[in-house]
């Protein structure tokens, strides 16, 4: 067996038997793994409450020759990220993050700029709470460093330019599409103003979430780019999306107010 010591972030844990646990967690140069912790529910000095969902541990493990879950032998908490867990849009925005990693990488693969991602993700989630604009600017990079971003400032299908001022979008056929080529296409109607907002989030340093604002517009077709875009790569819809779609509305809502 080889062991291995590694920073990591827990992306969520089952409970299995009595004191058992299986840990998901992302690690860098390791990627996403899982792990089974024995007797993790009662261990004070091997675990103790290091094992929560978004926590910042570091971890010792130990990898079968056959393949499987690995071993976990230790873990020691770095940031437990209380703030976090004090916020409601915070904690449902932060399931979504970690079940959309999940969902769009194999277990196993290496992606560091994912792991820094999230890391920001968390740390912003901490200090300041969830927002529309957090989930989108998350969104938005994952697809890039996933390699599923569509084309958005040229024609996806003739790769010519786009008229403008509304331009149509279809993520099955990669993108915008000039008029000619989107023909009778029912795809979405975005802003092309948006598509360069989107753009240019997208070239932004991936781990900046402090201090920028978005339009109520950049919002809206933002999102609808997205959902537009991840349907075509989602096995199924997520879990953890209509419980942050219902949070977030609530909380525009009461801003609204």
């Amino acid at each position: 067996m080889r062991l291995f010591r590694s920073e990591a972030i827990v992306l969520r844990h089952l409970d299995y038997g009595e004191a058992d646990r299986i840990v998901t967690f992302f690690a860098p140069g390791h990627g996403r793994l899982r792990g089974f912790a024995r007797g993790a529910r009662n261990s004070r000095r091997r675990f103790a409450a290091s094992l929560e969902p978004f926590a910042g541990v570091i971890l010792h493990w130990a990898t079968p020759r056959s393949g499987g879950l690995v071993t976990l032998k230790e873990s020691e908490l770095v940031d437990l990220r209380a703030g976090l867990r004090t916020d409601l849009p915070a904690i449902a925005l932060a399931g979504y993050a970690c079940e959309l990693i999940e969902a769009l990488f194999a277990e196993g693969e290496a992606q560091d700029e994912v792991y820094a991602l999230l890391k920001a993700l968390l740390d912003f989630l901490a200090a300041a709470g969830g927002s529309s604009t957090a989930r989108l600017l998350f969104e938005l990079r994952l697809l890039n460093l996933s390699g599923y971003i569509p084309h958005l400032l040229h024609c996806s299908a003739c790769f010519g330019s786009l008229p403008g001022p509304h331009v149509s979008f279809s993520a099955r056929r990669g993108g915008s599409l000039c008029p000619d080529c989107a023909g009778r296409e029912q795809g979405l109607s975005l802003d092309l103003l948006t598509l360069g907002s989107v753009s240019r989030l997208i070239h932004a340093p991936a781990t900046a979430f402090d201090g920028i604002r978005l339009g109520e517009r950049t919002l809206r077709e933002g999102r609808e780019l997205v959902a537009n875009t991840l349907e075509c790569h989602l096995c199924r819809p997520l879990r953890s999306q209509n419980f942050l779609e219902g949070i977030l509305l609530d909380l525009g809502a009461g801003k609204g107010g």
